[in-house]
């Protein structure tokens, strides 16, 4: 017997959102001193647990079983059972710890500590610092590049972004950016790096393989009608595996920057929570999900139709977002 669906029914099947990945979604509550669990499929809070003092950074590892957490107020990374939620130790790091980044083996864990002015590289297997890095003034932003040679790691202060070889641990390049640079992601294939400058306004285009070093070949700046220029603040930067999209969090202008990765122009801006900050994307990459900071919720955006779906309450001033492949 073959079975007919009618055209309503049909119609809605095809409105649901075709999530194939059921994940888990993590996010950090700075002044909650928590961590917000959410189930991608219903978008909702599932669960909340304790996360040490004023966690921002967080990364999930490779195998999607542990949760590392910049507790900054505890000058401490903590890690979590991504199952159980359970806190399994802590990883030293120095004061504050802001952002963490995992080689792409899962080890070791790269922090950058905005009170020292270095890059703590942790063993997570031995958990034990082994290396300290001297960087620029208030480094914030680390990314890795997807063959792991080099970590990327942005001064604040200094308006650097700092190539570092991780087998010796030395800075072989320096790029200046604008004023405050907050982020640093490569691209899939390790053919950009993208580096945001929180007052500068802008997002750096670098080549991070160009013959005589890493230099910027583009950068991009943001308008939006009815927003003054101030409040175009680019935090957070993700971009598609297949290098069709970039998505930038502007901050207190409330939107996220839609971008043509292959002409790297701005094409969209969509509409979120206030002062939007960090950006993930789940495993499948059907969805973007952004951390609102000042009206403590997040936000879940359909990257086929760049579309938000909803926008879902978490704990206090949301940081940091990661998301596990279930």
């Amino acid at each position: 017997m073959k079975l007919k669906i009618s055209p309503l029914v049909a119609c809605l099947i095809g409105l649901l959102p075709a999530f194939a990945a059921a994940d888990t979604v993590f996010v950090s509550n700075e002044k909650s001193n928590t961590i917000s669990v959410l189930d991608s499929q219903t978008m909702q809070q599932t669960a909340e647990f304790k996360a040490g003092n004023r966690p921002r950074g967080i990364t999930v590892s490779p195998d999607d079983t542990h949760l590392n957490v910049c507790a900054s107020d505890d000058d401490t990374v903590r890690v979590f059972d991504t199952s159980s939620y359970k806190s399994l130790y802590s990883l030293s790091s120095g004061p504050d710890p802001e952002l963490a980044k995992l080689h792409p083996s899962g080890n070791p864990l790269y922090v950058s500590n905005e009170d020292d002015n270095l890059v703590t590289v942790v063993d997570v297997k031995l958990r034990r610092i082994i290396a300290e890095i001297p960087v620029g003034v208030e480094p914030e932003g680390m990314g890795v590049s997807p063959d792991g040679r080099y970590i990327v790691n942005t001064s604040e202060t200094t308006n650097m972004a700092h190539f570092i070889n991780t087998e010796s641990y030395e800075i072989e390049h320096n790029v200046l950016v604008d004023q405050r640079p907050r982020y640093a992601h490569f691209t899939s294939d390790g053919e950009k790096l993208y580096v945001s400058s929180e007052i500068g306004g802008t997002v750096s285009v670098i080549d991070p393989n160009a013959k005589d070093g890493p230099v910027i070949v583009k950068k991009i700046s943001f308008a939006v009608p009815g927003i003054v220029p101030e409040a175009l603040q680019p935090v957070g930067v993700i971009s598609t595996s297949d290098e069709r999209y970039v998505f930038v969090a502007l901050g207190p202008s409330n939107r996220i920057a839609v971008i043509d990765a292959k002409s790297d122009k701005v094409i969209d801006y969509l509409l979120v929570g206030q002062r939007v900050w960090q950006l993930a994307l789940n495993s499948d990459e059907i969805f973007l999900v952004s951390t609102n900071g000042n009206s403590n919720d997040v936000s879940f955006i359909d990257i086929r139709t760049l579309k938000v779906l909803k926008s879902s309450k978490v704990g206090r001033q949301p940081w940091g977002v990661a998301i596990k492949a279930d």
